[in-house]
């Protein structure tokens, strides 16, 4: 890769064999995800239909009373195209049974909560399915700490988590993800006319050119202001990126002991087999 602009047909084929490979070393030969309509999850279903074949690929559409019919419909349209199994569950039940009880009002508390509902409803199709799931988080998300924990950041393994966004959208193009999905705005589809770059402050264009040469490139701030970016965004980026590091790394555990594990007792994710 140069800069944000990638081989899409090579990463397309390092990231088939990355699911093989990792999903085989586990003993399991099926996959399972959230599709929410979104270029993301419809990304990682192309890549799964491809790792798995489509039939060992269940796509879970998990709709709350407030969401968008088009993303379902979107949904729908990449399921077909691919020919993978889906199940739809409605998730308004069990999120609004919490969320009354609780009197939760407050507009990022009951989004955290459905967004812990889906993957509730994941790990437990996981189950019935014997498969593992798959992240949808692209890379400008994790770093911006732009998902809740525990929610649409878990997963087994993610294939595309070091991806930028403008990244997602020439490997989505690459594999005919269908233009219906190609070309409406990124929402985590919570609330009516919710958007992530309304939420967000800006939009992913900008986060990216910026995050590649702060990240992958550890520009300082004089050479990105250099490059033209204003000094107050960049700390802006900089404040969330330190801001969410907790989301980026497992729990911390307590040292007690001459050898505490992920400090000294570390091995391979595969170790053992």
């Amino acid at each position: 890769m140069s800069g944000l602009k990638i081989d899409p047909g090579l990463v397309e084929r390092l990231l088939v064999n990355f699911l093989r490979e990792e999903v085989g070393h586990t003993g399991f030969s099926k996959a399972l995800l959230g599709l929410s309509g979104g270029v993301d999850s419809a990304v990682v279903a192309a890549l799964a239909a491809q790792a798995f074949g489509p039939k060992n690929v269940l796509a879970v559409l998990m709709p709350y009373r407030t969401s968008d019919p088009n993303s379902a419909g979107h949904g729908k349209l990449l399921v077909d195209a691919l020919g993978l199994e889906s199940r739809t569950v409605d998730i308004s039940g069990m999120a609004d049974g919490y969320l009354a009880s609780a009197k939760v009002e407050h507009r990022l508390r009951r989004g955290n909560v459905m967004a812990r509902c889906r993957m509730i409803v994941l790990y437990d199709l996981s189950v019935e399915w014997n498969g593992l799931v798959l992240g949808t988080s692209n890379k400008t998300e994790i770093l911006l700490g732009y998902s809740t924990q525990w929610g649409d950041a878990a997963s087994a393994l993610n294939p595309i988590g070091d991806l930028y966004k403008d990244q997602i959208y020439q490997l989505a193009r690459h594999l005919k993800v269908p233009e219906a999905i190609l070309g409406k705005a990124p929402s985590a589809d919570l609330f009516p006319g919710q958007t992530d770059e309304s939420e967000l402050g800006f939009t992913y264009a900008e986060a990216d050119r910026l995050l590649y040469l702060m990240v992958d490139e550890r520009m300082r701030e004089s050479e990105l202001v250099e490059r033209g970016f204003a000094p107050d965004f960049i700390r802006k980026i900089a404040a969330r990126i330190a801001a969410t590091q907790f989301k980026r790394v497992p729990p911390i555990i307590a040292k007690l002991s001459h050898r505490t594990i992920n400090q000294d007792f570390r091995y391979l994710r595969d170790w053992g087999r």
